[in-house]
């Protein structure tokens, strides 16, 4: 018979005692252990948050009070008392949204939008790239400036493009402001999509705030689909490759042969699509528990039929803001700016100057630097309208550099970009040669290729956003170029790296599953009972803490 006494014996056996130290350690910052989503620690106190959110839900302002305290603790254990600066940052943001709403003189009104979004910038550029520059002017002006030890937020890129999307939203006249302060910081700090997105627009989020919290069935069915899902994704996939294989390559590629480099690779890409779209699966499922619906982040992006398709299917959130705020604000497809022109320029002229520099050494460099401006000619001289596509290449270029940037402060994630930025160029004038292929649906064959090419330029181009640093990417990318085929090493490999390939595999699989089957699960899970639904999430967190012998992983996006 199954006892009280029992059951206490069986954690202790296999979690351990708690003691008073353990307790202590639940409430204070400590920065090698983040208050993740994949963590038991999250779920108790999740489930203890949740358990008195129930008591509030008709009670507004002590609702949202309360929710905002949670977020805030929230991000206290994943950045310590740089949960301040949120707090600072969001009272600034308000204020200055109070005064350019009620501001009837356009010129005061921009000037008020300039200041915040010079703050804004201020603070996320002293935080993520302030050493970035000062290496940069160093080496380009033979400088001597000390670098600083500057703690990095973890989601500081997400909650700055919120609050500046609600800015520039009110001084466009697309929404009103908050009636308070107390609305605001709970837009701004909602924990589930604080530091790793989605980053949710105001005009989508502010009117769930008000409406009646009504949480169907339904709601909770995609909940703990979606949170299950994360789970797995991000747990039993991408830790397991990320510590076991992807690492370890990446870390000291030239000691790996060509086909570990290459299938690292192809694991950093199954890596990061379970890393991030597990959390955004995880984020939306726990919103969705407090009855407030995200946006759905990722649709299957290596399913992609081209670059541009990938882009609406990646981070959704992030290239929908991007292309609102940065792409239309300097000009769109509509007329070029200063912005615009400015920074292709000087990437090409950076490029060039890579190339020449290496000269000596090896000619390569500089035909990549040649071909690659050409390209970038190309796109808008071989189009019948030159003019417009010349303004619409240079705006698209300077947001994909931009948005690069964004991600990580190096050289690595600037040609990562601009990567993407090329091949959009590229594909826009493919579609202007033959225009028959955006307007009929293609056959298996053309699909089947424009997949496979689109899939293969994408994780060519995450080999630049993983390496730790421009030369490293460049040690990978040499490492599989002399590849050969070796059947006998090859299959040595496989066989040390059986388990890796194999979640690997799982993962690859999952991904490219029709979505019929994916509905088909669905359907079949909401059908079970409550209770069946939480013993699978009961098995998940233990695998969670099973595999944690690894060391919890954090989540790739938080360093953005």
């Amino acid at each position: 018979m199954t006892t009280i006494d029992s059951i206490n014996n069986w954690f202790i056996q296999n979690f351990g005692a708690i003691t008073t130290e353990q307790v202590k350690s639940w409430f204070v910052y400590n920065p090698d252990e983040k208050l993740l989503f994949n963590t038991g620690l999250f779920l108790g106190l999740f489930l203890v948050f949740y358990f008195v959110y129930g008591f509030l839900r008709k009670t507004f302002y002590l609702r949202l009070t309360y929710v905002i305290l949670f977020s805030l603790f929230f991000y206290y254990k994943s950045s310590g008392i740089y949960f301040l600066l949120l707090l600072l940052s969001s009272v600034v943001d308000y204020g200055l949204s109070q005064i350019i709403y009620k501001e009837s003189r356009d010129g005061v009104k921009k000037l008020y939008l300039v200041i915040s979004v010079i703050l804004n910038l201020a603070l996320l550029g002293y935080f993520k790239y302030m050493n970035f520059l000062i290496v940069t002017y160093n080496d380009m002006f033979h400088g001597n400036f000390a670098l600083h030890n500057v703690f990095l937020p973890v989601g500081i890129s997400f909650y700055t493009f919120q609050s500046m999307s609600y800015i520039i939203e009110i001084y466009r006249e697309e929404i009103k402001p908050t009636k308070n302060y107390i609305e605001y910081l709970f837009f701004v700090s909602f924990f589930p999509q604080l530091v790793a997105g989605p980053i949710v627009r105001a005009k989508d989020f502010l009117p769930q705030i008000y409406q009646k919290l009504n949480l169907t069935k339904q709601d909770v069915n995609n909940a703990l689909f979606l949170i299950i899902g994360g789970l797995i994704k991000k747990t039993v996939i991408s830790n397991y490759i990320s510590v076991n294989f992807v690492d370890r390559v990446f870390d000291t590629p030239m000691t790996y042969t060509s086909f570990e480099n290459l299938m690292a690779s192809y694991g950093y890409a199954i890596q990061i699509y379970c890393d991030f779209s597990g959390y955004s699966d995880m984020a939306i499922g726990i919103a969705l528990l407090l009855g407030f619906k995200l946006p759905v982040n990722f649709r299957t992006p290596y399913k992609s039929t081209s670059i541009t398709d990938f882009w609406r299917r990646w981070h959704i959130s992030l290239s929908t803001w991007l292309k609102d705020f940065l792409y239309i604000s300097i000009g769109g497809n509509r007329q070029g700016s200063f912005a615009g022109y400015l920074f292709p320029s000087l990437f090409f002229f950076g490029l060039l100057l890579w190339g020449i520099s290496n000269y000596n050494e090896s000619i390569i460099p500089l035909i990549i630097a040649g071909s690659s401006i050409l390209i970038f000619c190309l796109s808008f001289l071989l189009s019948s309208k030159i003019k417009q596509t010349l303004v619409t290449n240079f705006n698209l270029f300077t947001t994909m550099l931009l948005g690069g940037l964004w991600h990580g402060a190096g050289a690595q994630f600037i040609v990562w970009g601009a990567l993407h930025g090329l091949a959009l160029a590229v594909h826009k004038i493919f579609m202007e040669f033959f225009p028959s292929k955006k307007d009929k649906s293609p056959n298996f064959l053309w699909r089947f290729f424009s997949i496979l090419i689109t899939f293969h330029f994408v994780v060519f181009c995450w080999i630049f956003f993983r390496a730790r640093d421009f030369e490293t990417a460049l040690q990978v990318i040499n490492n599989i170029g002399q590849l050969t085929f070796e059947p006998e090493l090859w299959k040595t490999i496989i066989l040390g790296y059986k388990n890796v390939f194999g979640l690997m595999l799982f993962g690859y699989v999952w991904h490219f599953l029709p979505e019929s089957f994916t509905n088909g699960m669905k359907s079949i899970f909401d059908k079970t009972p409550l209770l069946v639904k939480a013993i699978i999430l009961g098995f998940v967190y233990w695998i969670v803490y099973a595999t944690a012998v690894a060391g919890s992983q954090p989540f790739i996006y938080f360093q953005f």
